[in-house]
Formats: C-alpha cells, structure tokens, sequence
C-alpha cells in the first residue's frame, strides 16, 4: 500500500514549524488528512498537537541532563537512539492509507542532513527500501531575509544541494518568510535568487570597490569583506551554478494561496494525486490516532 509523505526541514530559524502548521490548516481546510510527526527532540509549542512525537520516545533535555551532552551532540544522540528503535515509527506509520500525507516536522541542526548519514538512514527506512514504502518528497526551507547577505545566501543554498544529494528523494526548496522582504528587494532582483546566480556575488564586489576604505585587518568586518573570503564564495557560488540543482520558490504562510501552491508541488513531487481512488462523499477515512487532522 503506498503512502505519501513530505519531510520538512532546513537551518534554525527558517519557519518550518510554522510552514507545518500552515499546511495542516490548509489541508484541514480542503478536506485532506495529514498526520503530523513531530522529530524534533527540543520541541515544545504546538499550535495543532502531533499524532506521533519522538519526545514520547526520547527528549533532548533529559539526553543532555543524563549523558552531560550539549544541544547539537543531544540532538545527534536523539537521533541515533531514533535508529535503534525504528519500530517506534513503523507501528504508528504502516497503517495509514493513502489518503493521508504525512508531514515530518525534522529539527534545525542542518548537520543531520549534509555531514552525517543519520536522516539518509531514517529516509531509507521510512520510503520503499526499508519497506514503510512512503513516497517522500524533501522540503527545504531558507529565511529569505538571507538574500539581503549574499554570501549567507549562497551558504544556505549550498546546504540545501547537499541535502538534496545525501537524501536522494524528491526535493523542493522554499524560501521562506517572503513577507520581510517584501518592497524592500525589487521583483527583478528577487528573480536572480530563485534561480540561483552567480553574478549576484560580482554585483557585490562593485559596490564594495565604490565603498572602500582603510580599516584594521583584524576586523572582523575586513576579515569577512577581504579577497580570500570573496574568493571562497565566489568559489560556492560557482559550484551551485556548475551542478544547476537548486531553484527556489516563494513562500508566505500568511497567504492561503502561497501555501497551497507550495503543496501542489510537493503533491506533484510524490504523485499523490495519481494515486487517489474517487471516493463517494459519505465515505470515511480510517482514523489511526487520537490527535489525526481530517
């Protein structure tokens, strides 16, 4: 039986709680299921309640207290302990149906996604080669208040390419938060960092040259503005532009449109919709949990 399935995540800060509660709403509003999983060990405020929590299995704060563990080695710790006891989400996850998409909400720290095998190791057990068969779609949200910073921006589309290649599964990139940006960067503009350009950074170093002046080279504005450090980004840049992945689309969870417009590209990444059989409209969907979103 296939499942469907989005896994949303991205660095601290981007608003992917947030975008989980959005597409629960709206989903709820158009008459969908989801089931909602909550994977961040940290987590503590729910605007809707998850159907499956991994704080039910394992909590950051009593790792830390325990094992004498900061935040990001808590967090990997959480997560490999996950991988010992995956029946923990086989149980709660190999009855739904097809009518439902789950929405896997992950933590922040992007080092579970490009630097250590643990969430490849997950997505593996959750799709059809550890046999939960869930078709899988990634979503990777970035603040877009980075493109203010082009060379931060430039960093987190990195980080994204490497998620897309460690995982290996249908990919979507999000910036998110698109009310702060807007009428403060010109729709033109904004266009060169949906498809990501490498000449943003040459628009960067002309305005540099203009402003230029004697400062004390162990500042730490001289150190992140001098030639080696423009160097490596240009570098980045042009190493996303060599290998073409990564485009973004536009995100405002305060816009129903913008939402559901997210979520049919997601929908088309996972082929939900090819798999939906009619349905007569008395029909019901099962309930596989005490908190389940209908």
């Amino acid at each position: 039986m296939s499942k469907f399935g989005t896994l949303v995540m991205g660095p601290a800060g981007a608003g992917k709680t947030t975008f989980c509660n959005a597409l629960i709403q709206h989903l709820r509003l158009n008459k969908r299921s989801c089931f909602y999983v909550n994977l961040d060990p940290a987590a503590e405020d729910f605007s809707y309640e998850p159907d499956l929590d991994i704080k039910d299995l394992i909590s950051l704060e009593d790792v830390m207290e325990e094992m004498s563990l900061g935040p990001n080695g808590g967090l990997i710790y959480c997560f490999e302990f996950l991988l010992q006891n995956l029946e923990f989400l086989t149980e709660k996850l190999d009855p739904i149906t097809e009518e439902y998409l789950i929405i896997l909400d992950l933590p922040g720290q992007i080092e579970l996604y490009t630097h250590i095998p643990v969430i490849p190791t997950l997505v593996k057990h959750l799709t059809r080669f550890g046999g939960l068969n869930i078709s899988l779609c990634a979503a990777y949200l970035l603040e877009s208040t980075f493109v203010i910073d082009r060379a931060k921006f430039f960093a987190g589309t990195l980080s994204a390419m490497s998620a897309m290649i460690m995982l290996e599964i249908p990919h979507v990139n999000i910036l998110s938060k698109m009310d702060l940006v807007k009428g403060s960067v010109p729709k033109r503009q904004l266009k060169r960092f949906l498809e990501p350009d490498a000449t943003l950074l040459e628009d960067d170093d002309a305005a540099s040259v203009r402003e230029e002046r004697a400062v004390d080279p162990s500042e730490t504005g001289s150190v992140m503005g001098g030639n080696s450090f423009k160097r490596l980004n240009k570098a980045v840049a042009q190493l996303i532009d060599d290998f073409s992945m990564v485009s973004f689309l536009q995100l405002d969870v305060q816009d129903e449109d913008s939402v559901g417009g997210i979520l049919s590209y997601v929908d088309d990444a996972i082929q939900y919709h090819e798999a939906q059989e009619p349905r007569e409209p008395n029909d019901e969907i099962p309930d596989y949990g005490d908190n389940m979103m209908e």
